[in-house]
Parts: C-alpha cells; sequence; structure tokens
C-alpha cells in the first residue's frame, strides 16, 4: 500500500527516470492525479500540466464512450462504437456540446487563467492515481496524441494486468508499480486517500510554474518537497514492511465514501468510481 499520494508519486518517479533527458511534459489527470504527477515533474525537472478529458458516452449507455474530447477543440471518436451503437449525429452533436461546456468550466477553475503547455513533438507522460477499467486513461492518450505528443507514456501507481494490457495500445509505455489482479477499488491502495480539490491542483500547478530550475531535481539530493498538510514518510519499496497509518483526525471523508473490508492486515479505504 502507499502512504498517500505524494509517496506514491515518489516512488513512481524512480521508474520515470529513464525519460530525463527527452522533452517530457507530465500531465497530472485531475484531481488525484496532479497530486502524483507533481512529483514526477520534480524528479523529471519537467514542466507539469494537466490533461483534462470528458468521455462521450453513448446517450442510452453513458458508461460506454463512443469518443472523447480534450481542450483545444480535440475530439476523438470511435467509429465502430458508434455504428454498433447506432448512435445518430444529432446524439453526438448533443453530447459532444454538454461535455464540452463541463470540461471548460473544470479547465477555468484549475487553470485560473494560466495558459496549457503545448505537447507539439513532445513526450507526454500521462500521470494518475491509479487505474481501474483505463477508459481516462485511454481518452487521455488519444487527446495527447491528437495535440501533437510524438510520444505517449502512461504511469500510475496501481493498475490491473488487464487493463494495462489493454492500454499498451494507446501509450508506447505503460509504467505502474503495482498490478494486482484484484484491485478491488483504487482507495484500497493508499492509506490517506482524501479527496483532492481543484484549488489545491490550481496551487501544485502554480508552484511548478515558479520552481527555479536548481530545485527540480530535489528529490535525487534527499530533500523532497512537501505538500500542505504532508508529513515525512520513509521510502517504501515493493517488498517493504506495511506503512504506518497516515490519516489524520481532521481530514476530509474520502472522495467516495468510505467501508470497511475483510481481510488479514487491511483496512479498506474508499470505493473509487472506475476510470
Amino acid at each position: 500500500m502507499f502512504a498517500h499520494r505524494t509517496e506514491a508519486g515518489r516512488r513512481l518517479s524512480a521508474r520515470l527516470r529513464h525519460l530525463r533527458d527527452q522533452d517530457v511534459v507530465v500531465l497530472g489527470l485531475p484531481r488525484g492525479g496532479v497530486v502524483v504527477a507533481y512529483e514526477a515533474a520534480l524528479a523529471l525537472g519537467a514542466p507539469l500540466d494537466v490533461i483534462l478529458v470528458r468521455k462521450l458516452g453513448v446517450p442510452i449507455q453513458p458508461e460506454l464512450g463512443f469518443g472523447a474530447i480534450g481542450e483545444d477543440g480535440v475530439r476523438v471518436i470511435n467509429p465502430a462504437v458508434v455504428e454498433a451503437a447506432r448512435v445518430s449525429a444529432d446524439d453526438m452533436e448533443q453530447v459532444e456540446e454538454h461535455e464540452r461546456e463541463v470540461l471548460r468550466r473544470r479547465a477555468e477553475q484549475v487553470r485560473a487563467g494560466r495558459p496549457k503547455i503545448s505537447l507539439a513533438g513532445r513526450t507526454a507522460v500521462i500521470v494518475d492515481d491509479g487505474i481501474a477499467t483505463g477508459s481516462t486513461a485511454r481518452a487521455a492518450c488519444q487527446v495527447a496524441r491528437a495535440q501533437g505528443a510524438a510520444r505517449v507514456v502512461l504511469a500510475a501507481p496501481v493498475c490491473p494486468p488487464e487493463a494495462a494490457e489493454r492500454l499498451r495500445g494507446d501509450a508506447d509505455e505503460v509504467i505502474c508499480l503495482e498490478t494486482p489482479v484484484d484491485l478491488g477499488g483504487i482507495g484500497l491502495w493508499y492509506h490517506d486517500f482524501r479527496q483532492v480539490g481543484d484549488a489545491e491542483v490550481t496551487d501544485l500547478l502554480r508552484r511548478a510554474d515558479s520552481r527555479p530550475d536548481g530545485e527540480r531535481h530535489a528529490g535525487d539530493r534527499g530533500d523532497p518537497e512537501q505538500h500542505p498538510g504532508d508529513r515525512p514518510v520513509p521510502e517504501q519499496h515493493p517488498g517493504d514492511g506495511p506503512v504506518p497509518e497516515q490519516r489524520r483526525s481532521d481530514q476530509p471523508v474520502p472522495e467516495q465514501g468510505s467501508g470497511e473490508r475483510s481481510g488479514p492486515g487491511r483496512r479498506a479505504r474508499a470505493r473509487q468510481r472506475p476510470r
């Protein structure tokens, strides 16, 4: 298990070091993925941005995506799903219009006037705090390519093996620290899976922009930058002993509720919606 997203990001960064000599842009999937991505950007000395995507769902079955949209008018359509689900042109237009407005509002909230970083000809490293079904991650990969990324790397602390295998068709490289057959929900893999707000995402982007170049490899000097509310956690690797409980009494309720799950030595965390 991971203590929290910051610790997961530091551990994930060790698997990304081969990208340090490339022209990289690290892209976090809001909201929780941005906290993990911040640590990757710090370790790689790379700029940090968000990648905002919205799935275009079939009207009578919204969980089935017939495409996805991103900023700057990027639109990716899956003709096979459109044909199989018999989605009309009018239906597609209505769904896209609605999702485009949601995307616009989200962009305004998290960017707060900050310009988007160009991906043209660069390596896009897309980071999330965990992958369940992979539908959002797949859309993000497709949007990054549509925005001109020359290479797409998808990275997450935890992802089931079947989802990782499917995503290799959309990303040039898929990196996951843990690949459990029985995922059970992303929140179960974190001691602290607190909710992340838009204000925190905006703050992390601001901090990434304002960091001097000399501080960008702080993690290599053994003095990783602390986020508000973080407490120092010993570096953990697969095979290490359990991480001490990190929950604080003043933390907000986890993002998707909480519950108990039976099993030796495991305390359940929030059920996470598929991503």
